[in-house]
Parts: C-alpha cells; sequence; structure tokens
C-alpha cells in the first residue's frame, strides 16, 4: 500500500509534468500508476490525496460464516480421542453417515490451521525441501551429465537405448552408445568406455545424472568406485534438476533428419546418432559457449579464435566508424558453468 506521503509526492509530479504538456495517462504511466488510479486517490484536479481507506474500511461479515460456537464444536469434535488421529478426509465421510454435518471439509481444515491444530503426526519424517546439486566446472572433465532416452524402432513397441554424456563445461558429447536394452551392466560399460576415451583421472570428474534404475544400479556404483568418479543425482522427482542433457535430447529428436517412424535397426540408430554427434561437436556453434563448437572449447582453442573474432570486428570498426554507434560485439565465454544456477530472486537454502 502507499502511504499518504508518497500519494502526495506522486500526485504532485503528475501535475507538474501534465502542466508542462505530458498527457496524463504518459505521466502516470512513467510513475507505474494509472489513470484510474489518480481519479481515485483524488475527488478533483486540485484536490489533495487521500489516505488509504482500506485500513479502516468496515467490512461486514459474511452471511455464511459459521459462528463461534459451531467453530469450537469442529474443534471439539476433531479433539476427540475418536478423531484425535484423523485427518478431516476421513473425520467428515464418518460424520455423514452417521447423520451429523458439522462443516464442510476445507472448514475444518482452516478451523484447524487456524488454531495451530493441524501438525504432522506419526513416526514418518517431515518431507524436506532439498536444494539442487550445484556443481561448478571450470575446466572440461570436470563435471559429466548423463542420461538414457528412447530411440523408437519400426516395430510398434520395441525401442532402442541412447546413452549420451554431456560436458558441463564445454558441452561436448564426450560419450555415447546404443543398446538394446537399459540396465546397470549398459551404464557400468558406458561410463568405463567414457573415462579411457577422455583420459579422466581418478578423481577427477563428478558424474551427474537422474534417479532412473540404471543409473542408480549396484553394478554402476560398483563400477564407479573402481573407477575413482564421484557420482552425483538429481532431487527425487525433480524433473530439471539435469537440464543440459536433457536439452541436448531434445536438440537431438527435433533435428530435421530425425527418423520420426523409426529406426529399422540398432545398426542405423547407431549411425545416425554418429553423424549427429559428428555435427553437433565439431559444426555446431552453441550459444551458451560463445557460438564456438562444443570441440573447439573442450580442447582450449576457443579463446584464439574468439580473440581473432574480437580483432576483426575492431578493423571493421577503424575502417567505417560511421557504422559504429556502440561498442563491437564481446564475443566472449563463460570461464564457468554451473549445473542448477540459483534463480535471480531465490531465497539461499
Amino acid at each position: 500500500m502507499t502511504t499518504l506521503l508518497q500519494r502526495h509526492e506522486l500526485v504532485t509530479d503528475i501535475r507538474e509534468a501534465h502542466a508542462q504538456g505530458a498527457r496524463l495517462e504518459h505521466a502516470c504511466a512513467e510513475l507505474g500508476l494509472s489513470t484510474r488510479t489518480l481519479q481515485r486517490w483524488t475527488d478533483g484536479p486540485d484536490a489533495a490525496p487521500k489516505a488509504d481507506q482500506r485500513l479502516t474500511a468496515i467490512r461486514p461479515e459474511p452471511t455464511n460464516k459459521l459462528s463461534e460456537a459451531e467453530r469450537e464444536q469442529v474443534l471439539q469434535t476433531c479433539m476427540t480421542a475418536r478423531f484425535a488421529d484423523m485427518p478431516p478426509t476421513q473425520i467428515v465421510p464418518i460424520l455423514a453417515d452417521e447423520g451429523t454435518y458439522l462443516a464442510s471439509e476445507s472448514s475444518f481444515y482452516r478451523i484447524l490451521k487456524a488454531n495451530q491444530s493441524q501438525h504432522h503426526r506419526g513416526r514418518a519424517r517431515l518431507r524436506r525441501a532439498r536444494a539442487p546439486q550445484r556443481h561448478v566446472a571450470h575446466r572440461p572433465r570436470s563435471v559429466w551429465c548423463w542420461d538414457v532416452t528412447y530411440l523408437p524402432s519400426t516395430v510398434r513397441g520395441m525401442f532402442f537405448y541412447l546413452f549420451a554424456a554431456i560436458d558441463l563445461y564445454s558441452r561436448k558429447i564426450v560419450a555415447w552408445e546404443v543398446y538394446e536394452s537399459e540396465g546397470g551392466d549398459q551404464a557400468a560399460e558406458f561410463i568405463e568406455r567414457a573415462k579411457w576415451r577422455e583420459g579422466v583421472r581418478a578423481g577427477m570428474v563428478i558424474l551427474h545424472s537422474d534417479n532412473g534404475a540404471a543409473q542408480r544400479s549396484l553394478t554402476l556404483q560398483a563400477k564407479l568406485r573402481d573407477l575413482g568418479i564421484e557420482p552425483s543425482y538429481s532431487r527425487p522427482g525433480v524433473s530439471n534438476d539435469n537440464p543440459h542433457i536433457e536439452s541436448w535430447f531434445r536438440t537431438a529428436k527435433y533435428v530435421p533428419s530425425y527418423p520420426h517412424k523409426g529406426f529399422a535397426s540398432i545398426e542405423a540408430a547407431r549411425q545416425w546418432v554418429l553423424r549427429l554427434v559428428t555435427w553437433y561437436n565439431t559444426e555446431h556453434r552453441h550459444r551458451e559457449i560463445g557460438y564456438v563448437t562444443p570441440e573447439q572449447r573442450h580442447n582450449g582453442h576457443s579463446a584464439e579464435i574468439l580473440q581473432a573474432r574480437r580483432e576483426l570486428y575492431e578493423r571493421a570498426r577503424a575502417a567505417h566508424p560511421e557504422r559504429w554507434r556502440r561498442k563491437t560485439r564481446s564475443w566472449s565465454e563463460p570461464d564457468h558453468v554451473c549445473l542448477s544456477p540459483p534463480q535471480k530472486g531465490a531465497k539461499a537454502a
């Protein structure tokens, strides 16, 4: 709510702007108000603003409101030994079967909440909010994100399974495999191949995934311990805690070459994924990493490429300065990437 002093200041500014030729609705809009608000605050063009009357308004009691005696009866009924361990969802039907109506189920909940009587009961622990994993990658081969997606075959109900892992820092697809089934054995084989292919040492990389059966399998857990890879998992039931690999899966399934009618064989699926990954890693210029390819950033060539672009733009500006009203394009890349970064304005966990 706006205080009376603030109203005086706002109305004075609006009237001064209007007196100098500004349209009233434009002057109000500059201060985040509408002309209707200005009319409500004042009784006339020269009248002083009025105080907010909502604070002192007398509002009549709703005609359908329960009386104090009725509210007390609901509360006492819930506190009896018979209903002490039941929620209103159970109490209300039982009373209805006995021919008794005290109030609606929602009224029961409101009354209990108002009297601080709606508390967690039982031995089960309260559900607590969990903060997402916020790993930060400052270099390649420090955080990988992986998942599994379905690739349809031409046979209805039959699928192939695409395992893929993306480097959080460079966005390079560091590993992929297509299998006929999904399980812990395939996951362990997939991660082991990725480790040796990328030359990752023990304790070097964090492997993030969701909570699927393959990701949580004991076979994979044992393999990760042997390889010295630290596992990391999304929060249960939260689908956007592993966004980078999910985004890549969406990219894969929306490219024009994606066979919507299915793959004729697992070999056809593997050949298609090979072409896709090759294009993505070596040709696709990724927006989030300065429009360089994942391969260039992964191998440490991106800084040199971006510097060459900056020099080119500076030369172009020097040749025709009249064509440039602002600074040249920065051509920069992020020095780190955060998994599930905090949202702006979000409270700290």
